[in-house]
């Protein structure tokens, strides 16, 4: 796996909003791991798949996302 990489998603902000992010990178990447927390907004992935392409499907389902 790759180094982790941090993600700020400030629209998220529920467990809905979690499970979604979470859906949305394991649609990428069924691998993935992928740690959410909710108090600072972040999303930490360890992923095969590009950051750019997380980022993009994110974006997609209503979470932009910049790397932190």
């Amino acid at each position: 796996m790759p180094r982790p990489l941090t993600l700020s998603v400030p629209d998220m902000s529920c467990g809905h909003c979690k499970a979604v992010v979470e859906r949305t990178i394991a649609t990428q990447d069924a691998q993935a791991r992928v740690v959410v927390d909710l108090s600072s907004r972040t999303v930490t992935v360890e992923s095969a798949a590009p950051a750019e392409v997380l980022m993009t499907a994110l974006a997609d389902e209503g979470y932009p996302a910049t790397p932190v």
